[in-house]
């Protein structure tokens, strides 16, 4: 009965709750996220990040990555990128890929420890090496532009197209590049314009505007100046400046 669900939920929430207060690390984990997202109870990140914490300092590496995530947004906690950045080693640490990108991230920019694009390869080689497609993401690019590890663009386009292939939108986008202007790869641009529309069909504005690029100049399709205005508009209407200009 309809009736029945909300007291079932609340006996599971006190459940929850009292193996929680009884240092259960995993249940500990589960009411920080009910908190976060407001399930059964107002949504309170304070709260969120104390059970987060009590987890975290148990090591539970998914409670140290959502931890360090409210550390990194000031979420429940004041903004603090260096604790962000300690609870982000602890659970990448423990191979928690996500928190291996977000780490090589804050070294990329130097935001809560000091910038070391070195590192930053190293950490995403590790998340990109357990098939996070965000990290093979990251690590192409790092290869396509020789920063903080010699440049490979072989390796890159082949980072790029496993990503790609798993959807990632940043990746179809940059084999597009690569196979456009045969960096890593010979030089395709019907190929080059089939990544651009993947990506370009999830929105991203850049592809958009390259893909317009390809309808306008005939590169890799016919040409059709009519395709390139559809595209370029969509672009624009992501705030592309460059596509504004080509309408």
């Amino acid at each position: 009965p309809a009736g029945a669900a909300a007291p079932a939920r609340a006996a599971r929430l006190a459940d929850l709750r009292a193996r929680a207060e009884q240092g259960d690390a995993a249940a500990q984990l589960s009411l920080g996220l009910i908190y976060a997202v407001g399930q059964g109870v107002p949504r309170d990140y304070a709260k969120a990040a104390e059970w987060y914490r009590r987890s975290a300092d148990q090591g539970k590496a998914l409670a140290q990555l959502n931890l360090a995530w409210c550390y990194a947004a000031g979420l429940g906690v004041p903004q603090d990128l260096a604790h962000a950045a300690a609870w982000y080693r602890k659970a990448a640490d423990q191979g928690e890929p996500t928190a291996q990108v977000k780490l090589g991230e804050l070294y990329a920019s130097g935001d809560g420890v000091p910038r070391d694009e070195a590192a930053a390869v190293e950490w995403y080689q590790r998340a990109a090496d357990q098939g996070d497609a965000a990290a093979q993401v990251k690590l192409g690019l790092a290869l396509a532009s020789g920063q903080g590890v010699e440049r490979d663009e072989v390796r890159a386009v082949a980072l790029f197209r496993t990503a790609a292939e798993r959807g990632k939108a940043q990746a179809q986008f940059m084999l597009g590049v690569m196979l456009e202007h045969g960096r890593g790869v010979a030089q395709n641009l019907p190929d080059a314009a089939r990544w651009y529309r993947r990506a370009a069909e999830q929105d991203d504005a850049t592809a958009q505007l390259n893909l317009g690029a390809c309808y306008e100049l005939g590169r890799g399709v016919p040409q059709d100046p009519a395709q390139a205005v559809v595209w370029y508009r969509r672009a624009a209407e992501q705030g592309e400046v460059r596509a504004q200009a080509n309408l």
